[in-house]
């Protein structure tokens, strides 16, 4: 099929998904014309910022996508991984503490929309937008239409950062848990999801410990391919620098496509979190990954729809919430007139 009717096939998809979703959450009232009389040009805006970034830092897709998984997964998707709280911050999480970045380039999608769409954006739908085209525009990924009209909250929570993201050592069993906790599928949306692991670097802190210390007696992971356990062993040497990164893929690194699906079949999954959707025994996600390893357009087509339902996890919408002037900070006027203004008063 030739690749435009593909993404053609990807945004109808999407479009149809979202409608579906708006009839079924009625507190989820998002739709892709959110800003269609308001910024009309916001994903173009988001886009250019977006692509300069990455001249310099080729990294910068992956890692924003990040930042829109780490914030819906810790109170929904209202911005609070982006506030700048010295007490309940997310910036300062166990998960995300020197491993999140790509704040400032938010920063600069902001400036440019409130530049040209003041006190009208949110900077929760920035980071839907930037993910998507973090997916589509830098790394060749499907396109979809980002369900829009989230507004942002008014505190962080470091304490359920730490409790409820996933993490890269954990059990298929604790991912699971994680997923259910935020009402997505344990299965589907587990595996999808994972799939955008197939761009991105990782930290050697992350996955070290399969190379020299697996059960705390100076073993190995049995599960890591033994070829691949020496090129890590090169790169993150034994007691190196913990800070050094690698390829979550080794196949494609900077490119979303389904080898992050044919790597785990061959026990080349970087993180133990990842190598654990095929190396648990009897999962019912080893069937979904060898699906996804040999059939690319179902990948593509289940990660856009796992996108939508991971942005539509409790979504602030309406009245709720506020549109930030400054993604790190609640509005002045906010403080001064919420009543919890005390649990963001560090700010």
């Amino acid at each position: 099929m030739p690749e435009k009717m593909a993404c053609f096939q990807y945004i109808v998809a999407a479009l149809c998904f979202a409608v579906l979703l708006e009839g079924s959450l009625s507190k989820a009232q998002l739709t892709p014309t959110f800003y269609d009389e308001t910024c009309p040009n916001v994903t173009a805006i988001i886009r250019d910022v977006l692509v300069n970034a990455s001249f310099s830092d080729p990294r910068i897709g992956a890692s924003l996508i990040r930042l829109h998984f780490h914030d819906c997964f810790v109170q929904g998707c209202d911005a609070s991984i982006l506030l700048d709280d010295p007490v309940n911050g997310e910036k300062e999480a166990i998960p995300n503490n020197n491993s999140a970045r790509g704040y400032e380039v938010i920063d600069a999608m902001k400036a440019a929309l409130e530049s040209a769409c003041p006190n009208t954006v949110s900077c929760a739908d920035i980071l839907a937008i930037a993910s998507e085209q973090s997916v589509s525009t830098l790394a060749g990924g499907p396109s979809w239409a980002v369900p829009l009209g989230r507004r942002d909250g008014f505190t962080a929570n470091r304490t359920l950062a730490n409790s409820n993201l996933p993490g890269f050592n954990n059990t298929l069993d604790r991912l699971k848990n994680r997923f259910s906790n935020v009402g997505l599928n344990t299965s589907i949306d587990l595996v999808a999801l994972s799939g955008a692991h197939t761009f991105g670097r990782a930290q050697c802190l992350t996955f070290t410990s399969r190379l020299y210390n697996f059960t705390g007696v100076g073993d190995t992971d049995p599960t890591l391919n033994t070829t691949y356990l020496e090129e890590l062993r090169q790169i993150c040497p034994q007691g190196g620098n913990s800070s050094v990164l690698t390829n979550l893929d080794p196949t494609t690194p900077d490119g979303f496509d389904n080898n992050y699906f044919t790597n785990l079949q061959v026990n080349r999954g970087l993180l133990r979190s990842d190598q654990n959707l095929f190396s648990t025994e009897g999962a019912d996600t080893i069937e979904i990954v060898n699906r996804f390893s040999i059939n690319q357009t179902a990948f593509f087509e289940s990660f856009v729809e796992s996108m939508i339902r991971m942005g539509n996890i409790s979504p602030l919408t309406g009245t709720e919430g506020e549109i930030r002037s400054n993604c790190r900070a609640v509005n002045s006027a906010t403080i001064r007139s919420n009543s919890d203004a005390a649990l963001v008063s560090s700010i």
